[in-house]
């Protein structure tokens, strides 16, 4: 970092009220009592170490006490003092605001380098992904945002481009798994706000062309497809095998596609990839991050949360809702993959009590034996699981529908009750992680643990950047690129709860884009260091900031009746699909 950190993140005292501090005072001194027999001395002694032990328990999980006690004195610790909320309207002055974030990013990339996969602000131009040309990664990706804000103009412009340039002819390799939430994603979603043909026929070409990526021994993708040659490869960086999360983010896509054209094939090839998995599931429920297309098997690698990981869970509830609670394979899978999730990888802090999610990472010693250590390293790619609980929580949780806004306590399950809290403290967590110089939230994080070796050092007593010291050059994990991920689970949280905190929290993320992000030129751009003012930029702006960031940004703003979570589920880089009545059931 440049400089001594702003941030303010002290640990709490360890004697606050509300602790067990004052027990052990108590315990600590008998001498200050009159002195009693050894029978009194023990039973006294005895009560203290009970008193101590129920005040612990309360410390760490207060619910033990406050759920009953609601539920005696009648009040509800899922819903506030009023029996729920009133209709969720919009705040037109913050959408106008957004609406004008959207506009000075779109119209610089569409000034300087309009087709183009990917765009430089600074440099004022445009990239593509392969040699071979590109695909209009950030037109399409871009798309339905122009959509939902009513930019009818810019979205005009848009259209023709997809319609009149836009072609797969390329012969290169492609990302199978970013070319299909960010192309044929956005594809689908412009059909489903327009009905506009072209869009649909243009989702079937670039399907067909993904489609041979599933010819493996296992029905697992490879994890790049040649778009103009039809053909899977696969990656040299991993040895061949295939990313857990990739692999099973495709199902929405190909089985929305499915409904829309009838045809069968879309839909079996990625209901296959489920089968697959689930076949060779762990005991635990969790997936490592990795697996071998041939035989169809995890390979010993990272559990994550995180990259490779993240959006196999994402799309196990989502499968659920897509057709409407009626597949409950998918409600099986995501309950037990959830519970493994709870068991092992969701801890807390040890000094400020944040919840956080870790990594397990597998370690073989010199006799070969694996053992497994765990890791406190967050990625802000996880920053999206606390809304993706909460929303768990309400369908897979929830003792019947429809459920409340926000939720009674009487209307989840023990299971629901579970995710719900876990995802109201992640969430808060990932905004505790945004208390930076810039009010940024860093790539990744660590949460401090008994053996980090930093005690006694001047680091925060929560997270801290890895690497991060004054004067030296920023740490990689210290980046901010515009990710939506925190502010995809406002929007979610606000939706379920109408807790107007949700709306705070995101405008403070906005904000803070607009001040440190936003290139006077036009565009906006990652930035290298989260904790350092004035801002170092890197020349790029993400698609996933007109597709993702600034799209939630306005939903948390708009009224609930736009793309309401009981008819669309949205796939991982934001499209909105229809929730969809089909008789089509997993048979696996």
């Amino acid at each position: 970092m440049a400089g001594k950190s702003p941030r303010k993140r002290d640990a709490p005292s360890r004697n606050a009220p509300g602790t067990n501090g004052a027990a052990k005072e108590a315990a600590a001194n008998p001498a200050t009592k009159p002195q009693e027999s050894s029978s009194g001395v023990s039973w006294t002694h005895l009560v203290l170490v009970v008193l101590c032990a129920v005040a612990y328990a309360v410390y760490q999980n207060p619910s033990l006490v406050t759920e009953p006690l609601a539920e005696f004195i009648g009040t509800d610790p899922f819903q506030p003092s009023t029996s729920g909320v009133g209709k969720i309207t919009a705040d037109p002055q913050k959408k106008g605001a957004i609406v004008a974030a959207f506009k000075h990013a779109w119209l610089a990339y569409e000034r300087d380098a309009m087709g183009d996969d990917e765009y430089h602000p600074i440099s004022h131009k445009g990239t593509n992904l392969t040699e071979a040309g590109g695909i209009g990664y950030t037109v399409v990706d871009s798309i339905d945002t122009m959509l939902i804000m009513g930019l009818h103009d810019e979205y005009a412009r848009a259209r023709d481009w997809i319609a009149t340039k836009m072609s797969f002819e390329r012969d290169a390799d492609f990302n199978t798994f970013e070319t299909t939430i960010r192309v044929l994603g956005g594809l689908l979603s412009a059909y489903t706000l327009t009905e506009d043909q072209m869009y649909l026929e243009k989702a079937k070409d670039l399907a067909d062309r993904i489609m041979p990526a599933f010819d493996t021994p296992s029905g697992l993708p490879l994890s790049y497809i040649n778009l103009g040659k039809r053909a899977g490869s696969r990656t040299v960086d991993n040895k061949g095998l295939v990313s857990t999360a990739e692999v099973s983010t495709l199902q929405l896509e190909f089985r929305y596609l499915s409904y829309l054209t009838d045809n069968e094939t879309y839909w079996d090839v990625a209901e296959k990839v489920m089968e697959v998995i689930k076949r060779s599931s762990l005991t635990t429920g969790l997936a490592a991050i990795f697996m071998n297309p041939e035989d169809g098997r995890f390979v010993m690698s990272a559990i994550r949360l995180g990259s490779r990981g993240d959006s196999y869970y994402e799309y196990l509830l989502k499968q659920y809702i897509q057709t409407n609670h009626t597949e409950p394979v998918y409600q099986r899978m995501y309950d037990f993959a959830i519970e493994g999730v709870q068991k092992h990888l969701i801890k807390k802090s040890e000094l400020a009590h944040l919840t956080y999610t870790s990594e397990l990472i597998p370690e073989r010693d010199p006799t070969g034996r694996i053992s497994w250590r765990l890791s406190p390293k967050q990625d802000h790619l996880i920053c999206f699981f606390g809304g993706s609980l909460m929303l768990g929580a309400v369908t897979t949780g929830a003792a019947a529908q429809p459920v409340s806004v926000p939720p009674r306590a009487s209307e989840l399950t023990p299971q629901g009750k579970r995710d719900w809290k876990t995802g109201v403290e992640l969430i808060e967590t990932c905004m505790r992680t945004h208390e930076t110089a810039t009010g940024l939230s860093p790539e990744i994080v660590h949460f401090r643990i008994p053996s980090d070796g930093l005690s006694g050092s001047t680091m925060p007593n929560d997270w801290y950047i890895k690497g991060a010291k004054p004067g030296a050059p920023a740490p990689y994990d210290a980046r901010y690129i515009l990710r939506p991920e925190t502010v995809e689970s406002l929007f979610i949280a606000y939706r379920l709860t109408g807790d107007e905190r949700y709306r705070r929290y995101g405008w403070q993320i906005f904000e803070a884009i607009e001040r440190h992000c936003k290139i006077a030129s036009g565009g906006y751009a990652s930035i290298i260091n989260v904790d350092q003012v004035p801002v170092e930029y890197e020349d790029k702006m993400e698609t996933f900031l007109m597709s993702e960031t600034l799209k939630y940004l306005y939903l948390l703003f708009d009224d609930a009746d736009v793309l309401p979570l009981d008819k669309y589920v949205f796939n991982t880089e934001a499209h909105p699909f229809p929730i969809i009545d089909t008789p089509r059931r997993a048979n696996f």
